[in-house]
């Protein structure tokens, strides 16, 4: 494992136990983003970096009983914290790194990915890998219950355009992966960049 890997699995090991808690009033900001992923009965959809597994509920509602989703993370305690919320009975969970995910080509809907961008260890290789899960055509949500300034003020920092979440940086990120992006919201309630999968995609992993 990268030593980036080794410290995003620290960081949020060490978070776990006390996640849910940190963040309870979070759930109707993923339910709204959610429904903005225009999911439909019966499509597949994976949470890209689910942690404890706080969009799953939302993500079961959308794509109903013949729907398929699945929760996707690097650290073994966020999924057992997602397994002691319940949540393992609206998706089938799974430890894998985002820039090796155990599925096959095209067989994903959507993505939904929270939070997931500024911890990827090599952002566009990640979002190449969920490109080659997506049907062309397919769905991509990455959110934040807040927005890019409020976040950079809650950690004391700056808000700088250097952020990969920037859309001046997003945009590009997104196409050179094989996305394009629709939709970008970034506002001090809300980050939501939305994107479809573009049809020339290619399967493996790139380079950052």
């Amino acid at each position: 494992m990268s030593d980036e890997r080794t410290r995003v699995r620290d960081f949020f090991t060490e978070r776990a136990a006390g996640w849910d808690a940190r963040f309870a009033g979070d759930g109707p900001a993923y339910a709204s983003a959610v429904g903005l992923l225009g999911l439909r009965p019966g499509d597949a959809v994976l949470d890209a970096g689910c942690g404890t597994g706080r969009a799953l509920p939302a993500l079961r509602e959308a794509v109903g009983p013949a729907g398929r989703v699945l929760g996707a993370d690097l650290t073994p305690a966020m999924l057992r914290e997602a397994v002691r919320a319940g949540r393992d009975r609206r998706a089938a969970l799974m430890l894998a790194d985002v820039e090796r995910v155990p599925l096959g080509d095209a067989v994903l809907d959507a993505v939904f990915g929270a939070g997931l961008v500024s911890h990827l260890a090599r952002p566009q290789a990640g979002l190449r890998e969920l490109a080659r899960v997506v049907r062309p055509g397919g769905r991509l949500a990455l959110f934040h219950p807040v927005g890019r300034a409020a976040l950079a003020a809650r950690h004391g920092r700056a808000l700088s355009e250097d952020d990969l979440r920037a859309e001046t940086r997003l945009g590009p990120l997104l196409a050179r992966a094989g996305w394009r992006l629709d939709a970008y919201t970034d506002e001090d309630d809300r980050f939501l960049a939305l994107a479809r999968r573009t049809p020339a995609t290619g399967g493996g992993p790139a380079t950052p």
